[in-house]
């Protein structure tokens, strides 16, 4: 007599039809940004030189040569005329990331306010050279920034402790209806054009300090990956 083992044979048959137990699956999104936080640390990282591919302070130094070779080539080509440099303050002349890193990147106006009374902003090496070339050179500075006229005496004390004296002039915002940077500046740098000076250098970190009409012969822009003013 013959014995059928059905119940294993059984098994082994669902067994087979089964479905496969998947492996672990890490399901991701597709166009997911940079976490914020891996990006504040990037700019940490550029800032202090410790990326693998750029550092702040040679790209700095890299377009101050730029700005200073222009400004020889501007005087050599235009003898005789009464030639201007116009240069930013705020990371452009001097250096606030002391302050924009401590607030994570984020504007916050009375800490800004209170980091600007102190006056202890230390100057950008690149753009005091450059400074400097142009005294020497004989070429009229000023300073157009978006300060307000109530920093003025601490902005002079900031500016004379880091080197900078002996500037042709310095113009801050006034009372009255908030423009955009760009505007404001475009205005004062007519304004100075409208005296008699050829704009031969304009030097800013931001786009907004460039833009608009008049257009200086040569306009450089530094690099601020650290924030934006439109």
């Amino acid at each position: 007599m013959i014995r059928l083992r059905t119940a294993p044979v059984l098994f082994a048959l669902l067994l087979a039809a089964a479905p496969a137990l998947a492996a672990p699956r890490l399901v991701l999104p597709p166009h997911e940004p940079t976490n914020i936080a891996r990006f504040k640390q990037g700019l940490r990282d550029y800032h202090d030189c410790r990326s693998a591919d750029a550092c702040y302070a040679t790209d700095l130094d890299r377009e101050a040569d730029e700005a200073i070779a222009a400004l020889e080539s501007e005087v050599k080509a235009r003898r005789g005329e009464k030639l201007a440099v116009v240069l930013d303050i705020d990371d452009t002349a001097l250096s606030n990331y002391a302050e924009v890193a401590r607030e994570g990147f984020a504007y916050v106006p009375a800490k800004w306010a209170a980091w600007v009374d102190e006056a202890k902003a230390p100057a950008i090496p690149g753009t005091l050279r450059l400074f400097k070339r142009a005294k020497a050179l004989g070429v009229a500075v000023f300073f157009i920034t978006g300060r307000s006229g109530q920093e003025r005496e601490a902005t002079i004390k900031n500016l004379r402790a880091q080197g900078y004296d002996g500037w042709a002039g310095l113009i801050l915002r006034g009372p009255g209806p908030r423009v955009p940077a760009s505007v404001f500046k475009s205005q004062e740098r007519r304004k100075l054009a409208e005296k008699g000076y050829r704009l031969a250098l304009n030097v800013g970190d931001q786009l907004s300090d460039l833009r608009g009409e008049p257009q200086a012969d040569v306009s450089v822009k530094l690099s601020n990956p650290f924030y934006e003013i439109p």
